[in-house]
């Protein structure tokens, strides 16, 4: 089997660290995912999603010349066309002040918070 950028190969994790998991492509043959790699969303801790023995579907994304494979989970995904929104739910005024309030109350949450520690400190002298 010829290892190809572009290729999707089924494999076996094989190990996992804090940066990603090693994937078993074929015998002898092994890639990283990165912790990118693994899932359309921010990944946090990779044992959430993957453990040790799991079979995957990896899409070789590079090749290097020392041999080093580079494999991700998420690409390999086949993902549905994209759907056209049908109404937008929100208008961009509506949105726009919705941050702006939300904006001057922290603003003036901030205001307090730092005002009532300048006070506490020093005020009297004497």
């Amino acid at each position: 089997m010829s290892i190809e950028v572009g290729s999707k190969l089924q494999g076996k994790v094989t190990g996992i660290t804090n940066f990603g998991a090693f994937v078993e492509i074929e015998k002898g043959k092994t890639g990283l995912v990165h912790i990118s790699e693994v899932a359309d969303n921010y990944v946090k801790d990779i044992n959430e999603h993957l453990s040790v023995g799991d079979s995957v579907t990896v899409k070789v994304i590079n090749v290097e010349k020392d041999g080093k494979i580079g494999l991700s989970i998420k690409k390999a995904k086949d993902k549905p066309p994209r759907e056209r929104p049908r109404q937008r739910t929100e208008s961009f005024e509506s949105k726009m002040n919705k941050f702006l309030k939300d904006s001057d109350e922290r603003l003036a949450s901030l205001k307090k918070h730092t005002e009532s520690k300048r006070g506490g400190r020093g005020a009297k002298r004497g």
